[in-house]
């Protein structure tokens, strides 16, 4: 499953061309993925227009001129080429071919871009995992999908003094915590491994034990928050992790995952300057954790 920067990154590269496009028409060659296709689908949004390109946790939003958002979400192999009347061949080098077989090719935006140049948009998703479906933008806050979500950990929601409200009195272990989407929305498995390498704090902790009595937040605190936000930043900037089957819209996959701290890295030696210390594999919740147990407490 792609986490947030690699959606971010998708939403980054889909922007250029999809913001401010007319849908002429759309193809919808299946009538399901993950779920089935809104009734209607292809019909609805053929003749809008797309006025704006966001993303929420791990979804990516795409605002109608008519009202609807139309919601879309990778899966685990989901992926977008973008594909225009300058160049008939999806630009950039795939590290791991994906994406390109034209019988999983199940959704296509043909789309004049506001540039006025032809342009398609083309979903393409071998697993089937993903889904798409469109919302009433006046009811979004209340779909199932995000009701519930948690604060985004992007931008300056995510602070020690947020970080204190929601762990206060927590016992639930400290990744745990930062992996509830009904706290933070879209942090993944990969980037709070390394986010707390980066803090020094142990993924075992208390999640409490980063708020003071007055429910104030600890030194800790500040400094994991400030970690999360530069962690994924710094991924977003390398282009996503870019797991195996992850490619970047234009083809390209991201490096940051050669930056890896412990992600990934059982028995190497801890990259912490005057460590010494060894990454140690666990699992929590069903899920690999990577730590130095050394300088991590």
């Amino acid at each position: 499953m792609p986490e947030l920067p690699e959606v971010e990154t998708v939403k980054r590269g889909l922007a250029p061309t999809l913001e401010g496009a007319n849908i002429v028409s759309v193809d919808q060659n299946r009538a399901d993925l993950r779920f089935p296709f809104p009734s209607g689908f292809a019909n609805r949004l053929s003749g809008t227009s797309v006025t704006s390109l966001s993303r929420r946790s791990k979804y990516l939003l795409a605002d109608i001129n008519n009202g609807d958002v139309l919601i879309m979400h990778l899966g685990m192999s989901g992926s977008f080429r973008v594909e225009n009347d300058v160049s008939a061949t999806t630009p950039g080098q795939f590290t791991h071919e994906r994406g390109k077989d034209p019988k999983h090719d199940h959704v296509v935006f043909h789309l004049m871009s506001r540039d006025q140049h032809s342009a398609r948009i083309i979903y393409n998703d071998p697993r089937r995992f993903g889904f798409m479906d469109l919302v009433p933008r006046a009811q979004l806050g209340e779909h199932p999908y995000f009701k519930e979500l948690g604060l985004e950990p992007l931008g300056n929601d995510l602070s020690g003094e947020s970080l204190a409200r929601l762990f206060r009195d927590r016992k639930t272990p400290l990744k745990a915590a930062l992996l509830n989407q009904k706290l933070i929305a879209g942090l993944g498995n990969i980037y709070v491994c390394e986010a707390l390498w980066r803090s020094g704090l142990s993924p075992m902790r208390a999640a409490g034990t980063l708020v003071t009595k007055s429910g104030r937040p600890t030194k800790n605190a500040n400094e994991l928050a400030s970690h999360i936000r530069q962690t994924l930043h710094d991924a977003i900037d390398a282009g996503g992790s870019s797991l195996r089957d992850h490619a970047q819209t234009d083809g390209t996959l991201g490096y940051f995952q050669h930056s890896f701290a412990v992600y990934g890295r059982e028995g190497d030696a801890c990259r912490k300057d005057g460590c010494g210390g060894t990454v140690e594999r666990t699992v929590q919740s069903n899920r690999s954790t990577f730590l130095c147990a050394k300088c991590q407490s």
